[in-house]
């Protein structure tokens, strides 16, 4: 009964900030991440947290620009975006699997449909 669903995506200029929320409707808690996937593109790894909400993940590719956080009351992760850059663009997933983050989008168990995010250069 794991549901998953993220918002928060939208069109911006280089240089600013968005914030994506997922929200786990499952029972329990589960680690939790997100992906992207540019078009004609693989689905690559951005940032994952523990099913608690510590040691935290990152692809070099946003590390220090990207915040993953999760509130486990709330069975929410959010995703913090800052200095957005054109090559961001893409559609971020929000997904979920047990216990510890993985790299591999294929070792992930749910998945949620997608928010669009659009980076202007």
């Amino acid at each position: 009964q794991v549901h998953l669903v993220e918002s928060g995506g939208g069109l911006v200029q280089a240089g600013a900030n968005l914030t994506l929320s997922c929200t786990d409707s499952g029972t329990g808690n589960r680690a939790m991440g997100w992906f992207r996937q540019a078009p004609g593109k693989e689905r690559e790894f951005v940032a994952a947290v523990n099913y608690i909400g510590g040691s935290a993940t990152y692809a070099d590719s946003v590390k220090g620009r990207f915040n993953v956080s999760k509130d486990n009351a709330k069975k929410t992760v959010y995703l913090q975006m800052a200095s957005l850059q054109f090559e961001d663009t893409a559609v971020y997933y929000c997904a979920a699997r047990a216990i510890a983050v993985a790299l591999h989008p294929g070792n992930w168990h749910y998945w949620g449909q997608g928010t669009q995010v659009t980076v202007s250069s």
